[in-house]
């Protein structure tokens, strides 16, 4: 688990210019007031909590409405209703909503009090003190050791590991799991681990103050009288991870939120979603409509005092002093009481329980647990799940997100034959992820158990001592960056730099080509059981440019050769005349490589004339040892010797995509979800990604490459990609002048003249971002298919998610696992974290998390488009309910004298939302679906309502308003004109208040109530039992409130006794409540059916589908692997970075001295990593590596020599 459980904060203080501090000097260094490094995330602590809670709850604008209420109703004069009937629904809010918070905030309390407790040795009076991390102070020296979390930004003084280098894992940082090498100054590490003499170093650092740079540093040591220059190469930051080294001290230079990973994390916003801010923009305009009905109801209630309150004074005298005017102003603020349920406190508490319901859902589905890592998906909050169904924009993370970091090897070619497919007995090629049957390795007692690899003619072929097939795996075994060491004899583990490498160097071991140590000047190797040791002579080191490197070795028997493995198309240009026909084979087997989305390198030799090689190494030297213009004249030594080279083959190496990516991001697209992928990894590598999992397709028009280096060049590359896509409208209002740019507040959907990609590179995007180009590189990004941002900073993928936010009326979602994503899930409006191998910083600030990214579809299409319904439904059912409840009082003010009275029984109106209709509209809303999962997976387009806010909005509610208004006129006038002048059955006069009270409530339950039963789509056991249940609650409460004995027990609260009995045994009560009930939903029914008739939407012709299919519901179509011949070159797998030759030529990667190893290798057993491949074929994953252990020399002892390669024929 990542020790990350925290939010970011920055200092508001005095920008700091310089840093200065002095080691081992705690009064200096306090003398600046430098942030220690404890981390506080918690909002509240006990004293505090209710105040500034209620504080906050109380500045919603719907809260504080409801205290007023409370206020008034305590008020004798113009209160006709209890206080109990706001009371009791306000306090019940409060309190869930204060539950929740303080369970937030005990969460964050003790996230900070496990990260802030964590305990680190520091130096403190000539000793090491265990200490915790909230106690460690810029200026101490402290001590890490392997597999710990780097406690702050550290200036490394010294290592355990020669040369004072020490290894780290950057994941939390870059999202590489890639380890890095950092080295220590040659001053600093003479230290060593000599507590006396860390003690007494009292050296200061002047450096530059908190940033968020992460790959850059820049300051100075001054010590003993000299000054040393820092780098990025020597500083270890917070969010790092020690790896394979024992111990080393660092001196802190940057402490708590100061350190470059919390300047990094973005700022936490409380997040709300669109339905949230047009609830408050509904619910403004609600209170604008119930002051405008109280207005007319107060001028109603002046008119009828001053034209006929005079008539009534002698049975109703008013109080001294009491004119028409003030009436009217006490009627004012009695109607704003009785009124009020046209916002009810209940909507707000049934919006917490239907969200806190779906977010169940989302933690109890198993189609959603990843079993390997035991792993649930879980909803960290419960405020945005409908916003998961109106998802418009995705921006994913690459590495661990997409992929796995797992490269496998899959393929090769060998002189001109392919090898890795399985064909069945009839020639058919069969799915190899299908296929049991792996090759068999138990002829190589070094091999690695966990690689797989299925083509069994390859093994036959190392067998027979293919000369072709030798030379390929020697290559392989020797051409190479790879650092080995052993735990025990025969165990191997590999720390590769990249784990491209890693795998090809893994491939070679299992298929009896094991490489076992280096020295500065040799390689050992185990070729088919026998040790031989390679003369290193040079290497020739991989860089960006040359996209290639080369090994010259000289072989036991003396022979000298160069070994080059890089690019294919870097390659080509580098063989000898005689490979042309193999070229070509080759070239169509790159093909088939590449259309399958594998990354590929090509691989080639020749062999060096002694005396030529003489004089090239004198050459090397001299150039390598010049201070003028070093890189060009080795560069020019590079291509001199690597020339005229012979093809031997080709590798295709998968960075294996997690499971179901390719199918994930086609349903995605299909749903019209635009997703943008934004990676710190390389072009080249990102590019093969995007092919891979079919975000990029060779079906498409272009892919644009922007990789200006000038602000005039991208925006140039940007106008060309806009007139490419759209010829006759590329310059538009939409592209403003810079001075404009301002005033633009959101920019429309376009549609391209065909399908396109973008790919961007971070420098690139550092110049699209700028405020005067912003606008052309979003509108460029959104008329492509796909977007692709490279070597993007984690700050830089905030901006773009910003920019989209910003200029785009759309819902965006995050994806990632590592803490270089924290940023871009905490500024996207839904953030989702992948508990993947790149710690837990991405979960924890994260809304929602999980194993896999193809949950991501099933997050969406099922529980974010239900939610989005459910939640749609219940608002516009809600609001009709209560709107329709509360239109009957206005109606009736007009026949009662605009007295403010109530056209319902009291208890009657404090227990309609709360009892009589909360149950069934729940009901409705945790459980209906218009289809069910399977149909949603297949009909993605359903999602895209949601995305235009069909099913709620505006104008949806003022249709909702316009519905409430006609069956509250039903609801009042059809029960006035039928009691009107009846009687009972036995002549006795039925027209009362009372009697018309009940008639009223009544019908208007079983109106709500049958309205309720159109809107649900699905019923189940638990809808019908709280529908029908609701019903029996009402007769079984009415009945009682309005008998004889509760009458007697309290006469002033149950004051309707006996309406009931007598009013709902009579005929035409019934018939009055059919009546009202058709008449209330026939406008409805005839509406939608004149709508499906006419203009179906995407939910009704699938619905049809659906009854249709209802007998035998179609099964979900399986879908085969893609296979894809193309044209493009597939991304070269060499993904390390530049440097790594000179550190293995010079000896600082080397662990200490070999001992002596015994040789009798056929008695050993089956050899075991430390890494776990997965999939079909090997795999290398760059995590989990265990400590160093002592690497042991191998004795060369003699081995035939290998065959020359010739042509053959093909």
């Amino acid at each position: 688990m990542s020790f990350f459980g925290l939010e970011c904060f920055t200092n508001t203080e005095g920008a700091e210019l310089e840093r200065k501090l002095r080691a081992n000097d705690r009064e200096y260094n306090c003398s600046f007031k430098y942030a220690i490094n404890a981390i506080k995330t918690s909002k509240y602590n006990f004293f505090t909590f209710l105040p500034l809670n209620l504080f906050e709850q109380f500045q919603r604008i719907a809260n504080a409405y409801f205290l007023v209420l409370l206020v008034l109703q305590v008020i004798p004069q113009i209160s006709s209703l209890s206080w109990f009937t706001t009371v009791v629904p306000l306090i019940l809010v409060l309190s869930v909503t204060a539950a929740k918070d303080a369970t937030d905030d005990i969460n964050r309390h003790r996230s900070d009090n496990r990260v802030n407790n964590r305990k680190v040795q520091v130096l403190i009076d000539r000793k090491l003190r265990s200490e915790k991390w909230m106690d460690v102070q810029v200026g101490d020296i402290i001590k890490l050791e392997n597999n710990q979390f780097v406690t702050a930004d550290l200036l490394l003084l010294s290592s355990s590991e020669p040369l004072n280098l020490v290894y780290i894992e950057t994941a939390e940082l870059d999202g590489e799991t890639n380890l890095k090498v950092k080295q220590a100054l040659p001053v600093t590490g003479d230290l060593g681990d000599d507590i006396e003499q860390l003690a007494d170093f009292n050296g200061e650092v002047r450096c530059e103050p908190p940033n968020n740079r992460l790959d850059r540093f820049m300051g100075t040591l001054a010590y003993a009288g000299q000054k040393y220059p820092l780098d990025n190469e020597k500083i270890l930051l917070r969010g790092c991870t020690l790896r394979n080294t024992e111990w080393c001290f660092g001196l802190v230079l940057f402490g708590g939120q100061e350190t470059k990973l919390m300047q990094n994390c973005g700022k936490s916003t409380f997040k709300r979603t669109s339905i949230d801010r047009l609830m408050n923009v509904l619910v403004l305009c609600i209170f604008g409509f119930l002051i405008f009905m109280c207005l007319i109801l107060a001028i109603g209630n002046y008119i009828w005092e001053i034209n006929n309150g005079s008539n009534f004074t002698v049975f109703l005298p008013r109080e001294d002093g009491n004119s028409a005017g003030f009436s009217a102003f006490l009627t004012f603020w009695s109607y704003v009481i009785i009124l009020n349920t046209v916002v009810p406190i209940s909507l707000y508490v049934s919006v917490e329980i239907i969200r806190l319901g779906n977010s169940f859902y989302i933690d109890w589905d198993r189609k959603m647990y990843y079993s390997r890592s035991d792993t649930p998906a879980e909803a960290h909050t419960t405020t945005l799940n409908e916003e998961l169904g109106q998802i418009k924009y995705v921006f994913s993370d690459k590495t661990g997100t997409l992929t796995q970091n797992i490269m496998t090897f899959n393929k090769c070619s060998i002189n001109g034959k392919s090898y890795g497919d399985v064909y069945d007995c009839t020639g058919q090629r069969l799915d190899i992820s299908e296929y049991k049957d792996p090759a068999d390795f138990s002829f190589n007692p070094l091999a690695d158990p966990r690689f797989m690899f299925y083509d069994h003619t390859l093994v036959e072929a190392v067998k027979l001592e293919n000369p072709e097939v030798h030379a390929f795996f020697r290559l392989l075994a020797l051409c190479h960056t790879v650092m080995a060491e052993e735990k025990k004899e025969g165990e191997l583990f590999y720390q590769a730099q990249s784990p491209d490498e890693g795998a090809l160097v893994t491939a070679a071991r299992n298929f009896g080509f094991v490489f076992r140590s280096r020295t500065p000047d040799s390689i050992s190797v185990v070729e088919m059981g026998n040790q031989r040791s390679y003369e290193l002579l040079a290497i020739l080191d991989f860089n960006n440019v040359r996209k290639r490197m080369s090994v010259i070795v000289r072989s036991p028997e003396g022979k000298l050769s160069l070994y080059c493995k890089g690019a294919d198309t870097i390659i080509y240009e580098k063989l000898h005349q005689s490979c042309s026909k193999l070229m070509d084979v080759t070239t169509e087997h790159l093909n088939e490589f590449a259309g399958e989305g594998l990354r590929t390198l090509a691989l080639a030799y020749k062999d060096l004339d002694e005396e030529y090689f003489s004089q090239w190494k004198q050459r090397h030297h001299e150039a390598s040892t010049t201070l003028e213009d070093k890189e060009s004249k080795l560069d020019e030594l590079y291509e001199e010797i690597e020339k005229d080279l012979l093809l031997l083959g080709a590798t295709a190496i998968e960075d294996k995509l997690q499971d179901g990516v390719p199918q994930t991001i086609e349903q995605l697209a299909k749903a019209d979800i635009k997703i943008w992928v934004l990676t710190g990894d390389k072009q080249e590598t990102a590019e093969n990604i995007g092919y891979s999992c079919n975000l990029l397709r060779e079906e498409m028009n272009e892919v644009f490459i922007i990789s200006g280096h000038s602000p005039e060049d991208v925006r140039q590359e940007l106008r060309n990609a806009q007139n490419s896509m759209k010829p006759n409208g590329a310059v538009n209002s939409l592209l403003l002048p810079e001075d404009m740019g301002k005033s633009v507040n959101l920019i429309k959907d376009e549609v391209a003249d065909g399908e396109y990609g973008l790919v961007i590179n971070g420098h690139s995007l550092a110049y699209a971002l700028e405020s005067s180009m912003e606008l052309e590189f979003l509108r460029t990004a959104c008329l492509c298919k796909a977007v692709i941002c490279c070597r993007v900073t984690p700050l830089q993928k905030a901006q773009v998610v910003e920019l989209v936010k910003k200029y785009k009326k759309a819902v965006t979602l995050a994806i990632g696992d590592g803490a270089n994503d924290v940023s871009m899930i905490k500024a996207a409006h839904i953030g989702v974290g992948i508990s993947g191998q790149e710690g837990m910083q991405a979960v924890l600030s994260s809304d929602y998390s999980f194993a896999q990214f193809r949950f991501l579809q099933r997050l969406l299409l099922v529980h974010g488009r239900w939610s989005y319904l459910r939640m749609c439904k219940f608002l516009r059912y809600f609001f009709y309910k209560n709107f329709t409840f509360t239109f009957v009082h206005f109606w009736f003010a007009f026949f009662c004298g605009f007295s403010a009275q109530t056209v319902y029984d009291e208890w009657f109106i404090t227990l309609y939302n709360l009892m009589y209709t909360a149950l069934p509209v729940l009901g409705m809303s945790l459980f209906d679906q218009d289809v069910n999962e399977v149909w949603s997976f297949q009909q993605p387009e359903l999602y895209i309502p949601g995305q235009l806010n069909l099913y709620f909005s505006k104008k949806a509610f003022f249709k909702c308003a316009i519905h409430s208004c006609y069956c509250s006129l039903v609801l009042f006038f059809i029960p006035y004109a039928a009691l009107q002048d009846t009687v009972r059955d036995d002549g006795k006069d039925v027209v009362d208040y009372q009697s018309f009270a009940l008639l009223t409530q009544t019908c208007l339950l079983f109106a709500v109530t049958i309205q309720l039963g159109l809107e649900m789509s699905y019923w189940t056991a638990v809808n019908t039992f709280f529908v029908l249940g609701s019903l029996a609650m009402y007769f079984a409460v009415t009945f009682t409130m309005y008998s004889n004995g509760m009458f007697l027990i309290v006469p002033s609260a149950f004051p309707f006794i006996g309406t009931a009995r007598n009013s709902l045994n009579q005929l035409n009560i019934w018939l009055t409540i059919i009546l009202t009930s058709i008449l209330c939903v026939l406008p409805m029914v005839t509406y939608r059916f004149l709508l499906i008739q006419l203009c179906p939407t995407i939910n009704d012709k699938v619905m049809f589908k659906v009854r249709q299919a209802r007998a035998t519901p179609p099964p979900p179509p399986r879908r085969a692997r893609i296979h894809r011949t193309s044209s493009r070159r597939s991304g070269y797998a060499f993904s390390h970075a530049q440097g790594y030759g000179d550190l293995v030529t010079s000896g600082r990667f080397l662990r200490r001295p070999a001992i002596s190893r015994s040789s009798g290798f056929p008695q050993l057993g089956r050899a075991t990593t430390g890494f776990s491949p997965m999939g079909r074929s090997a795999g290398y994953s760059p995590t989990g590596r265990p400590q160093n252990a002592k690497v042991q020399d191998v004795e060369a002892t003699s081995l035939q020599m290998y065959r020359t390669i010739t042509d053959r024929p093909l």
